[in-house]
């Protein structure tokens, strides 16, 4: 266990986690599509995604001040928490419920989408956690994995600003750091394939995450995959392939 740093004042250091997941899905009929994002909006409405955002606070110890939490039409869904470090404050009473943190917050929004074209329908999932102080959300990952279903992942963390010693001395990182893969179960990264983009000399870590193994059955939605034959299998899981792909390289490499 590192010693913990002595410090002058407060700690000013903002520490920002950006967390993406991607889930992938083939619905053959636009009528299967529509009913795709019906039911992803239904798992993942603004209700249960305050509940999954409530846990990542309990996590870094945090406080909740206000929530704010918004359903959209036609679809998605978007929460926002402010939270507070140290010190509860007394929280508002809005009319509509909203979370807030001091000098920190947790968002999550949704973006579920279709193409008729393609059979292929997307789940996106963006959360961003800031923290001020001690707190890191780095310790959240493993929970934030296993509370959605994630074929891709991209995560992106950044310290900025600086804090002093009690000598005066600036302090641009309060912790060790080489990857975020660092802070993911070796199991759950045994099920991915993975890569880093670094900048050490700024505080930016960046890791990308692509499924290996793609269990078709789980990409079928309202159809059994012995209903298929196998021409249009392996056509699927072509298809469902390429689209993981694409993303998981941010362009479109077919």
């Amino acid at each position: 266990m590192q010693n913990k740093l002595k410090l002058y004042g407060f700690n000013n250091l903002t520490k920002a986690l950006s967390f993406n997941i991607y889930d992938v899905c083939y619905a053959k009929t636009e009528r299967e599509q529509r009913d795709y994002i019906a039911y992803i909006d239904e798992q993942y409405n603004s209700d249960r995604l305050t509940g999954i955002m409530e846990h990542v606070t309990e996590m870094i110890g945090a406080h909740v001040l206000h929530i704010s939490k918004q359903d959209y039409e036609p679809q998605g869904a978007s929460v926002t928490f402010l939270i507070a470090e140290e010190h509860m404050l007394p929280s508002p009473q809005p009319d509509t419920i909203v979370a807030h943190l001091d000098k920190s917050h947790v968002t999550v929004h949704t973006y579920p989408e279709y193409h008729p074209d393609t059979c292929l329908a997307t789940f996106r999932v963006d959360i961003d956690v800031a923290t001020c102080g001690e707190i890191t959300p780095l310790s959240t990952l493993d929970f934030l994995i296993g509370s959605f279903d994630s074929d891709i992942i991209t995560m992106d963390y950044r310290v900025r600003g600086f804090t002093r010693d009690i000598e005066g001395k600036k302090l641009f990182m309060d912790h060790r750091m080489t990857s975020i893969q660092d802070y993911i179960d070796p199991t759950t990264l045994e099920r991915y394939d993975a890569i880093d983009v670094n900048v050490y000399q700024a505080n930016l870590f960046h890791t990308r995450m692509l499924l290996k193994e793609v269990d078709l059955q789980n990409y079928l939605f309202n159809t059994d995959i012995y209903e298929l034959p196998p021409k249009t299998r392996l056509k699927i899981h072509s298809d469902l392939r390429r689209e993981m792909i694409e993303i998981f390289s941010g362009r479109n490499v077919y």
